[in-house]
């Protein structure tokens, strides 16, 4: 069972910033500012989480009429082709969603990836007791809210060294302000800076190779920057490449021999490493997961190098103990970037933390209007509080869900070539893709949600799952023992 922690926003804020709160919530006539600001939220309580496991045995039945409806939307063509409509929708609880065929389903991937806490989480009541107070969401970088930098001060002290953060809105923006960060030690943000001090250098930045050794593998998010990284708008890459403006090296995975090598090439003339970027579960590249001796030996030659490191976490904060997985490797990167499971789906909401040292741009260097949202400030302290009253509990069902993984991989080696991934963050690899998607569509029919990676050439076959921390040993055994059911329906 879950330890379910009580606050409310006084206790969880202060008293000093809720008091002035209430003052200023009864000048606009709001007389009930003080119960709202009092009110005891259970985060997760014992009743609750019962209520959920009692209602596994239905998964995958049809527990409310099915919605009839000519509504199609207006989306591009590309995203109308991959609406699984039956699977939208509308309503959910807990780890289960009830789509708009009438089944409930198991969120096996946490929708995609970021309800950390499942849906409808009771803590995130205290965002509805903040908006009875009045407390808005909307502010500006220019008035960042109480909560704001409370949650500021809270991110830096749990990587347990010195931070600045930059709000921003979605991780793309977050892992775009790092290279940057990386960009200004070469080029000036304006003609009022002096020269960085790699001017006239050719930036080189290293990224995850895939099996191939292409640049599929990494995943930074959708700005140009970070897709040229992963080897789309090839022309314009090369071009830039040729231009002497900048480079992208990939590097396998878990090859330290390739890393050092390549690390050796690309700081002679004309060129100097200007990033490491790597994520430590490569949930977009088959679940792969990173070694510790790896991670902690790479790290150690970018210091040698003077090669900043930005470990990206937006798939693997909030799902193990002590919220960062980096920690749990031993390394101290110059930048991380969180978001997704951070504010837990409820808004979208990411940070770079940075060392002092790679404190560099101006404002306008980073700037989005949205990213000091007050209230996805508070979803961050909800979540990060029962994620540390819960820590070692989020390590023991990880380990758990972890080893049943393995345990199916053993189970069925003429279809599962390996299980990957950490904890919560798993993936098995299958021989084709064809397999691939049949065990995920059989998964499907089960009403377990997952996903099958099968787009990406240089990459082998997977089917990705990644249940909320929340989920506890009863619906984390549902999901392998569908995974069983599916793989000896296919044997």
């Amino acid at each position: 069972m879950f330890r379910s922690p009580k606050y409310s926003l006084a206790g969880l804020l202060g008293e000093a910033y809720t008091d002035r709160v209430c003052e200023a919530a009864a000048f606009f006539g709001n007389a009930g500012a003080m119960s709202a600001a009092r009110r005891e939220v259970d985060f997760y309580p014992e009743a609750y989480q019962a209520s959920l496991a009692e209602k596994l045995p239905l998964v995958g039945t049809r527990v409310c009429a099915p919605l009839e409806t000519e509504n199609a939307g207006m989306a591009t063509q590309a995203f109308a082709d991959a609406l699984h409509r039956g699977m939208s929708p509308l309503s959910a609880a807990g780890y289960y969603r009830i789509g708009e065929d009438g089944r409930l389903y198991l969120i096996g991937k946490s929708e995609h990836y970021h309800a950390s806490l499942g849906h409808a989480f009771p803590g995130y009541g205290l965002i509805g007791c903040a908006r009875e107070l009045g407390i808005p969401n909307a502010t500006h970088n220019n008035t960042r809210g109480y909560i704001t930098r409370l949650c500021e001060k809270r991110l830096a002290e749990a990587t347990g060294t010195a931070r600045r953060v930059i709000n921003l809105e979605t991780g793309s923006l977050a892992v775009e302000a790092g290279v940057k960060e990386m960009l200004s030690r070469f080029y000036k943000l304006d003609d009022s800076k002096k020269a960085p001090l790699y001017s006239g250098k050719v930036p080189v930045f290293l990224v995850m190779a895939d099996e191939n050794g292409g640049p599929e593998a990494n995943y930074h998010g959708t700005t140009v920057l970070t897709q040229l990284m992963r080897g789309l708008w090839p022309e314009l890459a090369r071009g830039m490449e040729r231009a002497g403006l900048y480079r992208v090296v990939p590097v396998r995975p878990n090859d330290i021999a390739d890393f050092r090598e390549k690390l050796e090439t690309f700081n002679r003339a004309p060129y100097k490493t200007a990033g490491f970027l790597h994520e430590l579960i490569l949930m977009n590249y088959g679940g792969v997961r990173l070694s510790e001796e790896y991670v902690q030996e790479a790290y150690t030659l970018c210091r040698e190098t003077d090669t900043a490191t930005l470990c990206d976490e937006i798939q693997t904060g909030m799902w193990y103990d002590g919220m960062y997985l980096h920690r749990a490797y031993g390394v101290v990167p110059d930048m991380v970037v969180v978001g997704k499971g951070f504010p837990g789906g409820e808004y979208p909401a990411s940070k770079l933390l940075v060392t002092p040292e790679y404190d560099r741009l101006n404002q306008f260097g980073a700037l989005v209007t949205n990213g000091q949202e007050e209230l996805a400030s508070l979803a961050y302290l909800v979540t990060m509080t029962f994620v540390e009253a819960n820590g070692a509990e989020i390590a023991r069902l990880g380990a758990r869900f972890e080893a049943s993984m393995r345990e199916l991989a053993a189970a069925y080696p003429q279809l599962v070539r390996r299980a990957e991934g950490r904890g919560h963050l798993a993936a098995l690899h299958f021989g084709d893709v064809k397999t691939a998607i049949g065990f995920a569509g059989k998964l499907g029919a089960r009403a377990i949600d997952a996903s099958a990676q099968a787009y990406k050439v240089h990459c082998p076959p997977a089917v990705l799952l990644k249940p909320p921390v929340t989920a506890d040993e009863r619906a984390l055994d549902a999901i392998a023992d569908a995974c069983r059911a599916a793989l000896e329906e296919m044997r």
